[in-house]
Parts: structure tokens; sequence; C-alpha cells
């Protein structure tokens, strides 16, 4: 079985109830499976074969779930970017992964031959209105024909690069394969073991991104995908009461805003089963809140691009029973489920227990292949088999695990991963800036929001607005500092390099976990 026949199958029992739906914009089993095969045979038309990739940049929309669906029955590979990439990182990693197609949705049709990096283009079609240059998205499903493609993919096959910013400064391509997608396809099924066909999932955040791990095994199920283009807590409270939404997923960041809607209290969320929440720790002090105030409904994941979805589990029954028997274990992020091999090893690669402190390592099929053209940062990531997170933790009697800190200096921000060193760089292209060092402190809201701690060339001036709205101009805006420090001198170590874990230091004082 493949996850085309899957949707043909969901399409034979469920053919006439909504899969998809994003604002006044819904669509059928029936139209999901017949657009996306138009739209794959379509992409054959222009002469893609199989592992050819296909680039994507759009806010979300029902055209990026029928485009998934098509990409797998093509055989393409999807390489879906952020909507909030700036023009210079999509560059950068068109120029890396060459795209034969661009689909670009409204707002994002700015692309062309002659833009730096686009040189493997040959095709750009626009969702929506017509654009210039652009070949029209409706247009090509409407000329193509409604025959099954027959293109079969192996496990090994490449089906999705996933981008995300690399600790060089740089963009980087998790390679994943068909074989790893089946794999989160399997634990997504394994962990959510009450979700009938009918019900509906609210994906909050950008389908390109960890929200997009939930269209296939929810399509599987004959579940209704409530897309957001973007995410507005008094819309999303409306929307539960609206639609009967069922079950959704957000980064810690989204429950405070929820937690902090005046609406909350008078919301009717009578229809949620389930609040899934992940990307980043959340404290526990706004866990007890939100199931005070949201319901007993919450349950955590923790995964990361490399293991493809997520690899352990705090249900919502460990909730539960964290806050009535074990307080301390609202911080945890949950324990291995399903066929991840999780272990939490010492400098040795022997287990830790107790309080002693290890990396989390990570083994099994849905490890992914590797970093796109970066052979070594590959090797430096998977030794013998086992993924290296880089995530710190320690590992309790019965087997849940708690971040401590990271190995490397990521900082966690709304649920995005933003590395210090690509916000430097930005940062030292400005021409006042001297030294810059950039670190994660506590936020309410984000869990950590990016600071930048600078020093300028003599005799310079500087606000702190100005060079934020600079680094704005180079990189996606969650990647810009939220606040600028300015200081006489930053901390050297004895090799004279920038001491960060001295600049972030005073900022985490007092707090209990350095991984807020």
């Amino acid at each position: 079985m493949s996850f085309p026949a899957f949707l043909r199958r969901t399409a034979q029992f469920w053919g006439d109830r909504i899969a998809v739906r994003c604002g006044n914009r819904t669509l059928t089993y029936h139209a999901l499976d017949d657009r996306s095969t138009r739209l794959a045979n379509a992409l054959h038309a222009l002469g893609l074969a199989k592992g050819d990739r296909v680039a994507i940049q759009a806010r979300n929309c029902v055209e990026l779930v029928e485009i998934e669906c098509a990409l797998y029955k093509a055989g393409l590979v999807k390489a879906a970017m952020n909507a909030r990439f700036s023009a210079s990182e999509v560059s950068d990693l068109v120029e890396s992964c060459t795209p034969r197609v661009l689909i670009a949705g409204p707002g994002f049709t700015h692309y062309h031959r002659d833009t730096p990096g686009f040189g493997s283009v040959e095709t750009f079609v626009a969702i929506g209105g017509a654009v210039d240059g652009y070949a029209g998205y409706e247009a090509m499903l409407t000329s193509a024909p409604a025959t099954r493609p027959d293109v079969r993919m192996a496990a090994a096959d490449l089906a999705v690069l996933h981008f995300s910013s690399g600790s060089t400064g740089k963009v980087k391509a998790a390679m994943q394969s068909y074989g790893n997608r089946m794999a989160a396809f399997r634990k997504v099924l394994l962990s959510d073991g009450d979700v009938r066909p009918g019900d509906r999932l609210a994906l909050l955040g950008p389908v390109t991104h960890a929200s997009g791990m939930l269209v296939q095994p929810n399509l599987f199920r004959g579940v209704e995908l409530v897309l957001f283009e973007r995410f507005d807590p008094a819309e999303f409270l409306d929307a539960v009461g609206q639609y009967g939404i069922t079950h959704t997923m957000m980064v810690p960041a989204m429950v405070n805003m929820i937690l902090a809607e005046p609406g909350l209290d008078r919301a009717n969320l009578s229809s949620l089963r389930a609040l899934s929440y992940g990307a980043a720790p959340m404290a526990p002090a706004r866990i007890r809140e939100a199931w005070e105030r949201i319901g007993p409904i919450l349950a955590q994941g923790y995964g990361a691009s490399e293991s493809t979805s997520g690899v352990a589990r705090l249900s919502i029954a460990d909730h539960a029973h964290a806050i009535a028997h074990r307080p301390e274990r609202l911080a945890s992020c949950g324990r291995p489920f399903a066929e991840s091999e999780v272990r939490v090893i010492d400098e040795a690669g022997n287990d830790v227990s107790g309080d002693a402190i290890g990396e989390i390592v990570i083994r099994g099929e849905d490890v992914f292949q590797g970093y796109w053209g970066a052979p070594e940062l590959t090797a430096e990531t998977v030794v013998d088999g086992w993924l290296r997170t880089g995530d710190l933790a320690r590992v309790d009697e019965e087997g849940y695990l708690y971040l401590v800190d990271r190995k490397k200096d990521m900082i966690i921000s709304g649920g995005f991963n933003v590395y210090p060193t690509e916000v430097e760089a930005a940062l030292y292209r400005h021409p006042d800036v001297f030294e810059a060092c950039v670190i994660g402190v506590p936020d309410q809201t984000w869990g950590e929001s990016v600071k930048a701690v600078v020093t300028l060339k003599g005799g310079a001036s500087l606000h702190p607005g100005d060079l934020i709205a600079h680094c704005r101009a180079l990189i996606a805006d969650y990647k810009a500092p939220r606040s600028v420090e300015f200081v006489r001198e930053l901390p050297k170590n004895p090799n004279g390099k920038l001491a960060r874990k001295l600049v972030r230091e005073p900022y985490w004082q007092g707090v209990e976990r350095r991984v807020n």
C-alpha cells in the first residue's frame, strides 16, 4: 500500500465528505483524489521524472494538500519553503536543491529565471490569478487527464526535502525518504487512537512545517483538515465552535496566546477532544493553566525534522496522572513510543539514569537520509546509525525524558529553530556593528526570544529598532532579534572566541530549566 492507494480508498469510502477546508474554500475527498491525479499528470507532461524536485512556497491553502498528494502520485520530491523565508534564503535553497518547477501562492510570484539561484527552474506555476511568466495552476489541472500515473515509490526513494535553518548560517535540507514518511505515518496512527472518520483537525501552523506531518495520516482516517492561513487566537476559538473542531496541534507560543485571549472563557470548546503541543517545551505552570481553562485534553510530542516526526509522547493520560500525582512530570516531554529506539547517552555512549544528563539519540526507520549536499554535516549527525539530536536530557525511573539544555546553541522561539550564527551573520552586515552575540532569553509568550548583545564601532550610535529592522530585511522575521542590548565589550574565552555561555548566563539565572 502507498499514500496514493490510501487516498483512493478514502475517496471511495467517504468521497463526498470534506477533506480540506481553508477559509471559505473546501475540497471533498473525491475532488482531492481527482485533482491531485490531474496535477501529477500535468507535472509529468512538463517532462518531470521520478526523483525530480518541485519547489513550493505558499501560505496555508487547500492547494498545498493536493500538491503533496500529487507529488506522491508522480514520484516527485517536495521541496516546500516556509512562507516566512526571506528572498535570499529562498535563492540559496533553490540553488542548492535545483528544482525544475516552482509552484507559488499569492505573494510569492516575484521569482523568475533571472532571480539569483533559479537557473534550474524551467516552469513557474501560480496558484490563484494569472501572473506574467507563470503558468496557471487551475489551467494545468483542467487540461490534464485523470488516469492514474503508473509510478511506484520504494522505501529508499527521496520524498521530501525538509528545510530548516542551519547552524552554519545557511538553510539546510533534511532528506526524508518515502520509508521515513511511512514510518512517521504509522507512528501518528499509533499515537492518536481516538481519531475517527468525520473528526476535524485544525492545522494552525504552516503545513510546509511540522503540521504537514499530520496530513497523510489524517486523510487516511477520513478526517477533515481545517487549515488556517495565519494563527489568530480569537479566530481559532470561533472556528472550534463553528466547525466542531475535535483535534488540533499547537506550538507553546500559540497556547500562550490562547490563554491570553479575552474570549477564551466564553468560547464553546465542547467539541475539542485533544490539543497536542510540541516543537518547543512548555512551562509546567502554563500546562496547568491550559489544563484548567482549555480542558483536560493536552498531549505533548518531541521529535525533529531529522527523525521525520515525534519519537516521544506525553499523552493526555500522562498529563492527568502528573497533575494528580507527579507534578514534576509536567516538565517531561514523554516516553518513546512506536518503532523509534530512543536512548540518552553520555560521552562514552552509555545510557544515563537518575540525575545524570546525556544526549538524546535516535535509531529507526524514521531517521532521515542525511542533509542534501552536505555529507560532512550528515556524518556528524548520524553516527553508527544513531541520530545525534544535540538535545541534552535526563531519564526518570519509568523512562520519561526531561529536556535540560541543548548541546548546540540553537534557540527555539515560537516553535521555530533559530541559530545564533545565522542571525549574527545578518547583524555583521550592518556597517556600525563591531561584535555581536545572539542568545535565547526566557520569554513568557514565545518560550525563548532572540536577543542580540552588540558592541558598536567607535563613534557609532544606533537605535535598537534600526538594527532589528536591518535583520528583518535579510532573514525571516522570526529569526530577527526581538531585543538588542548595546555593551562596551563582549566576554571572550582563552582562545579569543566570544564566550556565548557567559553572555547567556545572567538572563537564565533563577530559571529551573535551561530550555524554557
